[in-house]
């Protein structure tokens, strides 16, 4: 065992059940660990690493930024942070922009938004089952799963979660507090669960009858990773409020709540604030996130290379109908669902994975899910599914 992992071990809370290796550097859709191992990256640190690691463009604009001005808070103006909000108004349904410095935050400033908006006495916020929003206390009763509620309870009120799919639930859940109802369009943590089009329409009329905000958390999905900017763009459905994270920033820490005028307006001097959020490093990154993924191609490119991934992942199920059940997903994050005797098997498999130096995980107690970055080729696909099929025959 490497030195570091034992001083790591000894000074950290234990609120991670970490891979036995100190990862040192990255390029591409590849990391190596202090022993000099190389690993084929197919979590992207969580679906944050969208344009792989050490990505030039990236590395370039943080770099640039870090020499002129690391911080200035939000008491004043700067450029990094304006010209990516007027990317993300220009290429999304949103009117304005509040930056925080991750996925929880900008979920808190939507749950925040969606309650001042709607006026006195109406705060309930309507969630799924399955769902994962965030671990602070808030997002965390806003998550549809028992097991992320476990030893904090009293939780905040305020949240109600419903039935995954089922539409008659959630219109009877809708009463005088209500205020907004938030979904993933896709569940990450869930399992790789898309939500359907048709429900997702039907959540919009709801909401519209009644007055909700209809809150997109696409903390996960977001940014290139469905093969369009962002997953509504191909839903047919838009939003009031979206949130962002991960992604944006390709490893530095920035989250994002974009909001229609009408629900924007609400936010006033004083009612909300974040010290770091839109620090000028992060929001230089997430330019060249964004300049990057809006490159003609690039995300055609993207649907394609998920495509591919979705059909290798589905002649490899073919061959062990005993382990999977099936394939899931939209463009470069995708699922395989085990077969229920076999979702004991999950963390095994990848941990073999992680052996012939694949790295992916096991979401939602269900499903083997793999977020390549979005760059990744089809010989590294190729590579991965060479890697799965022995994994699932061990």
């Amino acid at each position: 065992m490497h030195p570091l992992i034992e001083t790591a071990d000894r000074l950290f809370m234990t609120t991670y059940s970490r891979f036995p290796a100190v990862i040192t550097e990255g390029a591409g859709c590849r990391l190596r660990d202090a022993e000099g191992r190389e690993f084929l990256d197919f979590l992207s640190g969580i679906a944050v690493t969208n344009l792989g690691h050490a990505h030039p463009r990236v590395t370039a604009a943080i770099k640039a930024q870090a020499e002129r001005l690391l911080h200035v808070s939000n008491l004043f103006y700067t450029g990094p942070q304006t010209r990516l909000a007027e990317l993300l108004v220009a290429h999304s349904f949103a009117d304005r922009v509040f930056f925080a410095n991750s996925g929880a935050e900008a979920n808190e400033a939507a749950i925040k938004l969606a309650r001042i908006s709607a006026g006195e006495g109406r705060y309930e916020i309507i969630s799924l089952a399955g769902s994962f929003h965030g671990r602070t206390l808030a997002t965390v009763a806003a998550t549809g799963q028992s097991k992320f509620h476990q030893g904090f309870e009293p939780l905040p009120t305020g949240f109600v979660h419903v039935p995954f799919g089922d539409l008659a639930a959630l219109e009877q859940a809708i009463g005088p507090q209500t205020c907004g109802v938030l979904v993933e369009p896709l569940q990450g943590e869930g399992g790789v669960r898309p939500l359907d089009p048709n429900y997702l329409a039907a959540i919009r009329q709801l909401c519209d009858q009644h007055g909700l905000a209809l809150i997109f958390d696409e903390v996960q999905v977001g940014m290139g990773r469905t093969g369009t900017l962002f997953a509504y763009q191909q839903l047919d459905v838009e939003p009031d409020i979206m949130t962002l994270a991960k992604a944006l920033g390709n490893g530095l820490p920035i989250g994002a709540a974009l909001a229609r005028e009408r629900l924007a307006a609400a936010f006033t001097p004083g009612t909300h604030a974040s010290t770091f959020g839109g620090n000028p490093v992060a929001c230089a990154a997430g330019v060249a996130v964004m300049e990057t993924l809006l490159e003609p191609g690039f995300l055609a490119a993207v649907r394609q290379r998920g495509d591919y991934l979705a059909a290798g992942l589905r002649r490899v199920a073919g061959r062990h109908p005993a382990v999977a059940e099936a394939v899931r997903g939209m463009g470069l994050i995708q699922g395989l669902v085990l077969n229920g005797h076999a979702r004991e098997r999950g963390p095994a498999i990848v941990n073999r994975l992680f052996d012939q130096g694949v790295l992916a995980n096991f979401a939602g107690n269900t499903t083997l899910r793999f977020l390549p970055p979005l760059i990744v080729t089809e010989a590294e696909i190729d590579e991965m599914l060479a890697a799965l099929d022995r994994a699932l025959a061990g």
